[in-house]
């Protein structure tokens, strides 16, 4: 039996190319008319998303008889879940491979700030240390962590900022009973407690602007923020000013509000480490995570139960 998958946009090449290889793939972004294309394919049951794209109601309606997305991301902000139940399509994502690389990515960013690696870096290549010596910066012992959400994720994070003597605390839905951490039912009052702040929660509506000015205004003008979860979940525009009046010390931003717009106001601060929403983006990773994606594709075919069904 054929199997047709439509792709509503591209995935990463390995994946891809996997996916060609075992079933007759439809790709959406080819199409001079992707709504007419949509027509067309008006039988299928299987597409595969991502996270920064998923599926939106539109799609779903020029899709009756859809029932499977893989999406190739942990991230669910981009789905409207409890939408998709009620048309009875199920969405797989791919967690847990991803945990332990975004986690990294946090760490290196809150050591980029707290030592001020990139500005070293352009320090010496300039040439500026025949002048003098680099000016000093924060240390990493003793400093007070406060994680948002603490999920697999945050979890990673919190055992690897460990390493390093900190205390850690965190904030969330609920307290979760199984962690020693200290526990924080409002986010301001985690703020005034830490000296760093890491958002590593959800996107979505739930999340939307959580990190908000007055828990980044909380943290002091010796305080840090780090953000390796979307850029939805911070307040932007009121971080830009505190970082811009020394209100803040630092950040180290892996997402933003408008991906890849990121303001130039934060390009032209000294105290801010910027990434390209890279906290998956290892070989590695990425594989595991297509792996995912094709597994839930397989199984789904086979009658099998879904590896990772989100809803």
């Amino acid at each position: 039996m054929a199997t047709e998958i439509l792709m509503l946009n591209p995935l990463y090449e390995p994946t891809q190319a996997a996916l060609e290889a075992g079933h007759t793939c439809h790709k959406l972004w080819e199409a001079a008319d992707p709504a007419a294309r949509l027509r067309e394919l008006a039988h299928i049951e299987v597409c595969t998303s991502q996270s920064g794209a998923g599926i939106d109601a539109a799609t779903m309606d020029a899709l009756p008889n859809l029932k499977l997305v893989s999406n190739f991301g942990v991230g669910l902000d981009t789905y409207d879940l409890k939408d998709c139940t009620r048309r009875g399509v199920t969405v797989t994502n791919t967690p847990d491979v991803l945990t332990l690389d975004v986690a990294d990515m946090a760490l290196a960013l809150l050591l980029g700030v707290v030592r001020q690696v990139p500005y070293g870096d352009r320090f010496v290549r300039e040439g500026r240390w025949r002048a003098g010596n680099m000016r000093l910066t924060q240390t990493m012992q003793d400093k007070k962590i406060g994680i948002v959400g603490m999920g697999r994720i945050g979890q990673a994070i919190a055992s690897r900022c460990l390493a390093f003597q900190t205390e850690i605390a965190y904030f969330g839905p609920r307290r979760k009973t199984d962690l020693d951490y200290r526990y924080f039912d409002d986010i301001v009052a985690l703020g005034r407690w830490a000296d760093v702040l890491i958002a590593a929660c959800p996107g979505g509506p739930a999340t939307y602007r959580v990190v908000s000015r007055d828990a980044l205004a909380a943290l002091g003008p010796e305080g840090i923020f780090v953000n390796i979860a979307r850029g939805s979940v911070v307040d932007q525009d009121a971080l830009i000013e505190l970082l811009s009046t020394s209100q803040l010390a630092g950040a180290g931003l892996d997402v933003f509000d408008n991906e890849p717009d990121v303001p130039d106001s934060l390009k032209a601060m000294e105290q801010v480490v910027l990434a390209p929403h890279q906290g998956s983006a290892s070989v590695r990773t990425r594989l595991a995570m297509g792996q995912l994606v094709i597994d839930n594709i397989a199984a789904w075919f086979a009658g099998k139960p879904l590896v990772t069904p989100a809803n």
